[in-house]
């Protein structure tokens, strides 16, 4: 893993654990960063350790945005994504 993404993995990381002790780990903005770092794991063929990500992301906005927000949407896209990747051989 090149210099580069190690630091955007630890700023995804560093910025979850901020918003989870400053919001709580239910607000909608911990899982944007949820979602972001799931995308970051997407990105590098990771996709097991994506999906639960993202599926924490998706319970978050549902309870806190509705289903049919837009934000939930889009963490609804990426985890169906994740799941048909995860089902290839």
């Amino acid at each position: 893993m090149g210099e580069g993404r190690k630091v955007r993995f630890l700023l995804c990381a560093r910025s979850l654990a901020i918003r989870e002790k400053e919001l709580g780990a239910n607000h909608p903005d911990t899982s944007t960063s949820l979602n972001n770092l799931a995308v970051l794991y997407f990105s590098t063929g990771r996709y097991a350790e994506a999906e639960p990500l993202y599926v924490r992301a998706v319970e978050i906005a549902e309870n806190k945005l509705g289903i049919n927000h837009p934000s939930t949407q889009t963490i609804h896209t990426n985890l169906q994504l994740i799941r048909q990747r995860l089902k290839q051989p």
